[in-house]
């Protein structure tokens, strides 16, 4: 099976440890990891060299995951993300990561989901048209291992945008 090019949107400090796991699923090719000193490298630059990165890397995927933590949905550049690959006509999908155990924290709260911050100019919430997954609290990683293909398999199809 090909592996698809995805962007993954994630709240960097909360996360980062959790979306490292999801990363080493393999069966995806997602965008390379930034280091936390990058990370804040690119934010003292500006507002621009973000949004610049952003678009870089979001360029060729065809799928946008948001990695869902405890307060992604709050995250500024979470929101720029969703709604710029929305307008994109990218495929667009949520996973909740809380359940994923960090090395430092353990396990979060769920968080919200951050398509229901996002409305449309006719009222609908974008989580009305986009895909959230809440994996198995038992086991998530192996729920999303055994699950992302076809998560994204499915937002692909699915697209509405």
């Amino acid at each position: 099976m090909a592996k698809i090019p995805v962007f993954y949107s994630f709240h960097f400090d909360n996360d980062v440890m959790r979306v490292q796991q999801i990363r080493n699923i393999g069966s995806i090719e997602g965008n390379p990891p930034t280091t936390p000193n990058e990370w804040e490298t690119l934010k003292r630059t500006g507002k621009q060299a973000v949004e610049n990165w952003i678009n870089q890397n979001m360029k060729y995927k065809r799928c946008i995951i948001v990695l869902i933590g405890s307060e992604t949905a709050s995250r500024p550049w979470v929101e720029h993300e969703i709604i710029k690959a929305w307008n994109d006509g990218k495929a667009l999908l949520g996973i909740y990561i809380h359940n994923l155990r960090c090395p430092r924290n353990g396990t979060s709260r769920k968080g919200k989901n951050p398509f229901d911050l996002i409305k449309f100019n006719d009222g609908r919430l974008m989580s009305s048209v986009v895909p959230c997954y809440d994996p198995n609290s038992l086991n998530a990683y192996q729920d999303i291992s055994n699950n992302i293909s076809s998560w994204i398999d499915n937002a692909i199809k699915n697209k509405v945008n």
